[in-house]
C-alpha cells in the first residue's frame, strides 16, 4: 500500500524531552523530579508533619510500579492514579480539593515551562502536511493529552496534525495497537498506509511493525536504540525525513 499518513511520537521526536530542565534551573526552580515530590510532601505536611525522605521513597515505589505496568501491560497510569498509589503507600489521604490541585500542578508543569521543539521540525511538518495526513501518537507520562496539545500549540506545531492519540485518552500506551487504531481512524487511512516516527525501538518500531505499518527510528536527540533497531529507516535530522518517507513510499 502507498503511504498516505505519517504519525509522530512526541517526546524526543517532536520536542526535546528534558530541554525544559535548564530553563527551570535558570529560574531557580527545582528539577521536575524534585518538584513533583516536593508538591506531594507540601500537601501532606500542611495537614500533618511528614518527613520529605519518606514521601520521596513512596513516590519512587509508585514510579517503579508505573514503569512496570507501562512496559508490561502497555497502560499509563494517570497522574491521579499514580498519586493515589503514593498516598496509599503512606497510609495518608488528602481532601479532594487539595488532591485535585496536586494533580493539576503535576500536569501543568511542562505546559508552564515547555520543552523545546527539535530543530527543523516545523519546516518538515509543513512540507509533509502538503502530501500526507499527519497525527501524533504519544504516551502521556505525566502531562495529560490536553497539556500535550497545549505544548504543540504554543510552538505552532498543532496546526499540522489532523489526529491525536494520547495514551491517557485512548486507554493504552504504545506499542498497543489501539493507539495506532485511534490515529488511523481519525485520519481515515488503513494501518498499512501509515509510517510512524519515534525514538524507541520497542514502542515506535516494533509496535507499528506488528500491525503492518512502517516505522522510522528518529535519533536526533536519543540514539540508544540505533544499533539494534528493526526500523525501515533511521533518521538523524528533520532535514532528511521527507526524503526518507518519499523513498519508503516509492518502494511499495
Amino acid at each position: 500500500m502507498t503511504i498516505k499518513a505519517v504519525t509522530f511520537d512526541l517526546w524526543d521526536t517532536l520536542v526535546d524531552d528534558d530541554s525544559d530542565e535548564p530553563k527551570r534551573k535558570a529560574r531557580g526552580l527545582r528539577s521536575k523530579r524534585e518538584e513533583r515530590r516536593h508538591q506531594v510532601w507540601r500537601a501532606l505536611n500542611d495537614a500533618s508533619a511528614i518527613d520529605p525522605a519518606t514521601v520521596s521513597l513512596a513516590y519512587d515505589v509508585a514510579e517503579a510500579g508505573f514503569n512496570m505496568v507501562w512496559k508490561e501491560q502497555h497502560i499509563n497510569w494517570t497522574v491521579a492514579q499514580r498519586l493515589r498509589v503514593v498516598l496509599g503507600g503512606l497510609g495518608r489521604t488528602l481532601p479532594d480539593d487539595v488532591f485535585q490541585r496536586l494533580v493539576a500542578d503535576h500536569g501543568r508543569m511542562e505546559v508552564d515551562i515547555p520543552p523545546d521543539p527539535i530543530d527543523g521540525v516545523e519546516a518538515a511538518l509543513q512540507r509533509l502536511s502538503k502530501r500526507y495526513k499527519l497525527a501524533v501518537v504519544s504516551d502521556a507520562i505525566v502531562t495529560p493529552g490536553i497539556g500535550l496539545r497545549s505544548i504543540l500549540e504554543a510552538h505552532g506545531l498543532a496546526r499540522y496534525f489532523s489526529g491525536f492519540a494520547f495514551s491517557d485518552e485512548v486507554g493504552h500506551s504504545k506499542p498497543h495497537r489501539s493507539m495506532f487504531d485511534s490515529a488511523a481512524a481519525q485520519l481515515g487511512v488503513a494501518l498499512d498506509e501509515i509510517v510512524h516516527i519515534g525514538d524507541r525501538d520497542h514502542n515506535d518500531v516494533k509496535g507499528p511493525h506488528v500491525i503492518g505499518a512502517k516505522a522510522i527510528l528518529f535519533i536526533a536527540t536519543r540514539d540508544t536504540d540505533k544499533d539494534a533497531t528493526t526500523a525501515d529507516a533511521i533518521c538523524a535530522s528533520y532535514s532528511e525525513l521527507p526524503a526518507i518517507i518519499d523513498r519508503l513510499s516509492a518502494q511499495n
